[in-house]
């Protein structure tokens, strides 16, 4: 093709920002998995076979626009460890995927699967695109294209991907049918988070969302709050928000601030959560609602309220803004919301993180419900589904609550070193090879 018909765009090449952003999470990742080698007594040799990447593949995405031009994309895999099974993890379409960033997510899949004794390994995967920006035909082209790429390294047995930020039930279909396509034979196995009518599971959509909820509910018994007479800021409200702030709110919890990308809004009264999910639903944000009062978005973080649910993305909570933070409990809907720096304030103020690898752990829970049905070809009723949920999310509440106290330390490090222990003993009982 000519040279001139390759159209130029940043979305090749990842930006200084969100690298430094992904190195950064990366180094958290990996203090966490190091601070529970040392409690554990790991030397350094099996803490580096815990900390590197199985194996990780970068392709390149081509997509032939609408209108005919071609741009260039980048996508990664990365299964960090298989020792307990297949990998296991989401694909996300975004500006600020880059490797680091994918890398520290797969590790802290593997430890939220060991957590909750799912019988995977972690994998993540992303491609560099702003789905906002392409037509729903040139993103079909694109995933199928990107599971072209990593075809080869995924498969029911082999590594499952599933939904993320800036993909959906939509994107799985496709993910499912180009792999089914190259394989020669229908593999519903290969993805979770896929339609009901192509073999996904009842509860899936909401499931991360209700494990917020769950683990919310009981954090909040274990502080000697009552959720009747609590209060609650979400920020973030997409997929994992919308559902969170639903489900408290049905509890009883005042949810008294949203926010989003765009901007943030108030009412100390307890904002109307289901009139607020029709507007974001008609609009894209939060802004604008007339239930509740606009403030500044990052002022969300540190309103006064008993309970912060930080679901957007990694690292809002900082060592510059954890001072500030007046929840007594916080509960991880994102990934890596809170730096370690943040921790260590937030633990000086007396507040309670409840960590990611337990609070959104809805979501791998049931994408594991959907592989075995989907595995099966037996389809269980949504009751079963939300009664195992709940079952399983709490069974890992009380085992974090035990190993905190069994060493005396956050729920947060008691909650890695769990993992981390199942994983090497995984690892020593298979062995080397060769």
């Amino acid at each position: 093709m000519p040279d001139d018909a390759v159209q130029n765009t940043d979305t090749n090449n990842v930006t200084a920002a969100a690298a430094a952003a992904g190195e950064a999470t990366l180094a958290e990742a990996v203090s966490q998995l190091r601070d529970a080698c040392e409690l554990l007594g790991y030397d350094e040799g099996r803490a580096k076979a815990l900390e590197l990447p199985r194996r990780e593949i970068t392709v390149a995405v081509p997509l032939r626009r609408d209108d005919g031009q071609i741009e260039v994309f980048t996508g990664h895999r990365v299964q960090h460890n298989c020792a307990r099974g297949p990998s296991k993890g989401g694909i996300r379409y975004s500006l600020d995927v880059n490797i680091y960033e994918v890398r520290a997510l797969a590790m802290w899949m593997t430890w939220k699967c060991a957590l909750l004794d799912l019988p995977y390994g972690g994998g993540k995967g992303g491609v560099r695109i702003d789905p906002l920006a392409y037509s729903t035909a040139e993103l079909e082209r694109v995933t199928r294209r990107y599971t072209a790429g990593i075809a080869p390294l995924i498969g029911p047995m082999q590594d499952i991907p599933a939904p993320d930020v800036g993909t959906d039930s939509q994107t799985m279909a496709w993910l499912m049918d180009t792999y089914s396509t190259i394989q020669g034979y229908w593999a519903p196995g290969v993805t979770t988070g896929k339609p009901l009518s192509l073999g996904g599971s009842q509860g899936r959509g909401d499931a991360t969302s209700r494990g917020v909820c769950h683990i919310a509910l009981a954090g909040m018994s274990y502080l000697g709050m009552d959720p009747t007479e609590a209060t609650a800021i979400v920020q973030g409200f997409g997929k994992v928000g919308q559902g969170a702030a639903r489900f408290l709110a049905e509890a009883g919890t005042r949810v008294v601030c949203a926010s989003d990308v765009y901007g943030a809004i108030v009412n100390p009264d307890g904002l109307d959560i289901p009139a607020l999910e029709t507007h974001v639903a008609a609009t894209g944000s939060v802004t604008g609602f007339a239930g509740g009062a606009p403030i500044d978005r990052d002022a969300a973080l540190t309103l006064d309220a008993d309970v912060l649910v930080p679901a957007a993305v990694e690292g809002v909570l900082t060592e510059a803004n954890a001072a500030d933070v007046k929840a007594r409990l916080i509960v991880e809907g994102a990934n890596g919301p809170t730096t370690a720096a943040a921790d260590e304030i937030l633990a000086a103020n007396g507040a309670t993180v409840i960590p990611d690898i337990l609070a959104n752990a809805g979501g791998v829970v049931v994408s594991y419900f959907e592989w075995v049905q989907a595995t099966q070809g037996y389809w269980w009723k949504h009751r079963e589904v939300e009664d195992r949920l709940a079952e399983k999310i709490l069974d890992g509440w009380e085992t974090v609550l035990a190993a905190a106290d069994k060493y005396g330390v956050s729920l947060r490090t008691a909650a890695t070193t769990v993992a981390v222990q199942r994983v090497y003993e995984a690892q020593e009982q298979l062995g080397m090879f060769p």
